[in-house]
């Protein structure tokens, strides 16, 4: 689906960009990164609200705006950017594109000051109307068929995560989530609220058996709690803001 800020094409869904820069929390005078810029639509309401540090990484030049501050860069690969270099780095419907995950994660582990913050935004394939999706048909929300093998590319989601592999990945790598948000609840996925009882005792019967012979019973109990907040349950997009350690 692609929408537009000010001429500017997005291909994300409704309200993640809004939602994404409601969340940074430096102010304009703190250096921001934003892959992958795509179009350059997020860099450019960063630039409205006054920011001026603002840096468009991409793995090719498709900015539709005026923008100097430009570097070639690859997600899977090293980052064009100095070690503690970054105040806020910005990663909107990205990660599920690429297969190494961790690499990255610790990529931006590395050129994020401490302290720094790191905001993610994925398809949340962790609500419940993604998670029947998959029960009927072994397909989640924003992926519903195969892909196309035949023609592998970039904008192919070969990477989708749920917000427990996400955090899991976020935290072993020395982040600390801090916020979890959603772009939007569409109207239908409230019809799929009143299996959430259920979840929830399938999930705490789970994580209870689990948590006891592993030792991990805080981190279940810390999992579950976000896993049942609306915006997991009902979100389209899981986004999310973590803090370097």
């Amino acid at each position: 689906m692609r929408r537009d800020y000010k001429g500017i094409s997005i291909n994300t869904s409704k309200n993640t960009h809004e939602t994404v820069f409601e969340l940074v929390g430096n102010g304009p005078e703190a250096r921001i990164v934003d892959v992958p810029c795509g179009s350059g639509a997020f860099v450019q309401r960063l630039k409205d609200h006054g920011y001026q540090d603002v840096l468009a990484i991409d793995i090719e030049d498709d900015l539709e705006i005026d923008h100097g501050s430009f570097r070639q860069g690859d997600m899977t690969d090293r980052l064009p950017l100095d070690d503690e270099s970054v105040d806020t780095l910005v990663c909107i419907d990205g990660i599920e594109h690429i297969d190494r995950q961790q690499d990255f994660i610790a990529e931006v582990l590395r050129v994020l000051r401490p302290g720094g913050e790191f905001i993610v935004s994925t398809p949340n394939i962790s609500s419940i109307r993604s998670r029947w999706k998959w029960l009927l048909t072994g397909h989640h929300n924003k992926c519903n068929s195969p892909l196309d093998e035949n023609n592998p590319g970039p904008l192919h989601h070969i990477g989708l995560l749920s917000f427990p592999e996400i955090r899991y990945l976020l935290h072993s790598a020395g982040f600390q989530i801090e916020q979890v948000a959603t772009n939007r609840s569409k109207a239908v996925s409230w019809l799929y609220l009143p299996l959430a009882p259920f979840l929830y005792l399938a999930t705490s019967l789970a994580y209870h058996r689990r948590g006891k012979m592993e030792q991990t019973k805080l981190i279940c109990n810390d999992v579950k709690k976000s896993m049942f907040s609306l915006p997991l349950l009902l979100g389209e997009t899981m986004i999310i803001r973590a803090v370097r350690q």
